[in-house]
């Protein structure tokens, strides 16, 4: 039985105009441009289409601890363009590294020194926690009040940065993840996502401990409130923008599945434990409420692609494959699939090819293992151990296939998919048709087809 998707998922399935973004106007980036991430994409449509690039930093951590903004050093090697001006606020997120009211102490420190054999048994203050991450969203909030005061002069123009008189503005949120930095963290997870046989850990059991409970809570004020916040706090300066004659947008990056090639047909599949997920639905909730409002707001559910920060999630990867296969169904003759199948095929062992991939990831896609936490209306699930093996084991088979294990196939479908996924956000952000829109391979591929974007 081929997979079916949700009614309740709002898919955009046409590939948008071109949108009534001109040079002049402005994309402002909250949260730091990072290498081989998602919004390279959008910065590199809304740069194509001549408009400002405003850059924003999450900041660094001293040795002692403290957020300060980027130094020279730091900043030189952002390796900015002349026209992208930055706004050197550190706007990190999250409390884990915030200290206390009571006595000065952070929820890491509560932390330090916890053995893997501990991880379960551990208990936090949750007294000093709750004060950590007040005191750390107030932080933020009072961070943002000036970032937004320093946007405004940037808004208002330059020589150097000229911003056309009625300029049109879209606020892309960056803001994702935060993994709270405790040493016992990361190789909890590493079982929990990387696990097999005796190491596997139920994400369930993780996620109700204290340590799981710690990182819902940071997830949520990263991902979700600071979104809140930005669309709240930013609210007087959209109002000049507007009565100005330029129109906001906000557009911030989600997941909740996506919509796959599976058995010759779209299905909506979904990576289980995707822990991040709760907050993401956060995210969503936010920009409902807002478009109900009357402010332009949009989360783009995106599909899984290979990032700094999603390798920690065995076999994540899976679902990129058939991307190979939505090109082929869209626009088989096209420059751009040959182009793209041929370099794919390129990085294979002689002896394999990309039809014998498609079967295999196929296969693993619709397997009882996989598809057994893959229910749109229980996401985001936690995980099983026959699920977990299969997939890391289907993961490591699809990575043997290739030459080279670090020169992998799925980095070609990454760029194409953010390139595609940059040029749908970017259109549709001039009057976002739903609050919240999955991009399936469908359209991604629709877009690629159309030679319209990079």
């Amino acid at each position: 039985m081929t997979p079916s998707t949700p009614q309740s998922l709002t898919p955009l399935r046409s590939v948008p105009e071109s949108s009534g973004f001109r040079k002049g106007d402005v994309l402002v980036l909250v949260g730091e441009l990072f290498a081989r991430g998602y919004a390279n994409g959008i910065v590199d449509e809304a740069t194509r289409h001549g408009l400002t690039i405003v850059c924003s930093t999450v900041g660094r951590r001293s040795p002692g601890g403290g957020l300060r903004a980027l130094n020279a050093d730091e900043i030189a090697a952002m390796k900015l363009a002349p026209t992208s001006p930055l706004i050197n606020v550190p706007l990190e997120a999250g409390f884990d590294l915030e200290p206390c009211a009571e006595d000065g102490t952070t929820p890491v420190d509560q932390l330090k020194g916890v053995k893997m054999s501990d991880w379960e048994s551990v208990k936090l203050d949750w007294k000093k926690v709750e004060s950590s991450r007040q005191r750390a969203n107030e932080r933020f909030r009072k961070n943002l009040t000036t970032h937004l005061a320093e946007l405004e002069k940037t808004l208002a123009g330059s020589a150097a940065n000229p911003v056309a008189k009625g300029a049109n503005v879209i606020f892309a949120h960056l803001m994702a993840g935060g993994v709270p930095r405790a040493k016992i963290l990361m190789p909890t997870m590493n079982w929990v996502f990387k696990g097999t046989g005796e190491r596997h850990l139920a994400s369930e059991r993780f996620w109700k401990s204290d340590l799981g409970k710690f990182c819902d809570l940071n997830f949520t004020e990263v991902t979700s409130e600071t979104f809140r916040i930005l669309l709240e706090l930013s609210t007087p300066l959209r109002e000049r923008i507007e009565k100005a004659g330029g129109r906001v947008s906000y557009v911030a990056y989600g997941y909740h599945g996506t919509e796959v090639l599976i058995r010759g047909e779209y299905a909506w599949q979904s990576y289980a434990p995707y822990v991040q997920g709760w907050a993401k639905m956060r995210l969503e909730d936010t920009s409902k409420e807002w478009t109900k409002k009357g402010v332009r707001s949009c989360v783009f559910n995106c599909p899984e692609i290979l990032t700094n920060s999603s390798s920690i999630f065995a076999g994540v990867e899976i679902p990129l494959y058939p991307f190979m296969a939505a090109m082929k169904k869209t626009s088989p003759d096209s420059e751009r699939t040959l182009d793209v199948l041929k370099r794919c095929q390129g990085l294979l062992k002689p002896e394999h090819t990309i039809d014998e991939m498609l079967k295999f990831a196929d296969g693993a896609l619709t397997s009882d293992e996989l598809r057994s936490v893959c229910h749109f209306d229980k996401w985001p699930e936690h995980n099983n151990q026959k699920q977990m093996d299969l997939l890391i084991q289907s993961a490591g088979h699809l990575i043997d296939m290739h030459q080279d294990p670090k020169n992998l196939i799925t980095f070609i479908l990454s760029e194409e998919i953010f390139r595609a996924t940059g040029y749908l956000m970017f259109h549709e952000a001039w009057e976002p048709s739903n609050p919240v829109l999955w991009l399936g391979h469908d359209v991604l591929a629709k877009a690629l087809a159309s030679a319209k974007t990079l």
